[in-house]
């Protein structure tokens, strides 16, 4: 045992052949299973990834340099969202003289079932999730490793070990609402995002808020799931605009969802905003080039990389360091696609 600078006794860090010989295995196998490599049985490897984690092994304390990059973990990769984000964390990063792999998430926003061995063989200085998730066994062997991790725009509840950067979506969600409401509108729809997303139900809570707060009742079948695709903005808005009472106005969850609201209106023979006002959310560049450019929630996508690279630079240099979650904030960008509702 040791005492650390505040005199509490903590259990002193294992080193790489202690673990050996408590695992009763060579140091060369002990080295295999630090790196990801094969060669190891399971059983064996899951008992040298305990004795890690139990014995505080550090890999950090060890000679091995690290690598002078970062990995990235991205659900939808092929998404103008994940676009954005990942051109703000590659930005930060070349910043910051550090290289960057980038996987993609598959549809249970998890990674390959292969993709943590190659992260524990390139060392990087740390992970950035965005939206994305790991299981509980591969944040154990990331943090035997002691390689940090940042969670940006996280899916779920962020882990309690692993600080989050977020955007003010309640917030975001408010202004959208509030905006249309300003204009005069009051039947004002809603399409969601997943439900399990924080920033889903944070943006669906700060629209039902907007709309107490004016005295509005908040209609249920205004309320429409999406996954923030496209496919729901044409699907429900389509539904939205031909019932006995449609909205006149569209708050979508995304940008995507609200070009599938476009759509929706055009088959229909609506003109935006003369007939029906829309709002997005994102503000990715694309809003800004649909016709009628397109009235959205901004996202601050590169401020939020930057603060992601950030606290992996500072989690590198300060693992104890104490660290939750940061909301930047969200604003309303207005353009031609909300106006006043007719009569």
């Amino acid at each position: 045992m040791v005492n650390d600078a505040t005199g509490e006794t903590q259990a002193a860090r294992a080193t790489l052949s202690e673990v050996a010989a408590l695992a009763k295995v060579s140091v060369a196998t002990v080295s295999k299973v630090l790196n990801g490599r094969t060669g190891v049985s399971d059983e064996t490897r899951s008992r040298i990834e305990s004795l890690l984690e139990e014995r505080n092994y550090n890999r950090r304390l060890s000679a091995q340099s690290t690598a002078p990059l970062i990995d990235v973990l991205c659900y939808e990769l092929d998404s103008p969202f994940a676009g954005a984000a990942i051109s703000g964390i590659e930005r930060a990063a070349r910043e910051q003289g550090v290289g960057m792999v980038v996987a993609s998430a598959e549809d249970t926003h998890l990674p390959a079932p292969d993709w943590i061995d190659g992260v524990l063989r390139r060392q990087p200085l740390g992970i950035i999730l965005v939206a994305a998730l790991l299981p509980e066994k591969d944040l154990a062997r990331l943090r035997s490793r002691a390689i940090p991790i940042v969670m940006m725009d996280p899916y779920g509840a962020p882990t309690t070990d692993a600080p989050s950067i977020g955007s003010a979506d309640w917030n975001g969600g408010f202004l959208a609402t509030q905006h249309l409401i300003a204009l005069g509108h009051e039947r004002i729809a809603i399409i969601t995002g997943p439900e399990s997303m924080m920033a889903s139900t944070a943006r669906l809570s700060g629209y039902r808020a907007a709309l107490d707060s004016a005295g509005i009742p908040v209609r249920r079948d205004y309320i429409r799931p999406g996954g923030f695709h496209r496919d729901d903005g044409v699907t429900e808005g389509r539904d939205l605009l031909s019932g006995a009472e449609p909205p006149t106005a569209i708050f979508a969850s995304s940008d995507l969802q609200a070009l599938g609201v476009y759509e929706a209106a055009r088959s229909l023979g609506l003109r935006i905003p003369d007939d029906l006002s829309v709002v997005g959310y994102d503000d990715l560049p694309i809003a800004q080039w649909v016709g009628p450019p397109l009235t959205t929630v901004r996202v601050p996508l590169a401020e939020m990389a930057e603060q992601a690279m950030h606290l992996l630079t500072r989690l590198r240099d300060e693992p104890e360091l104490a660290f939750s979650r940061v909301d930047m904030a969200t604003s309303l960008v207005v353009r031609e696609s909300s106006a006043r509702p007719r009569g």
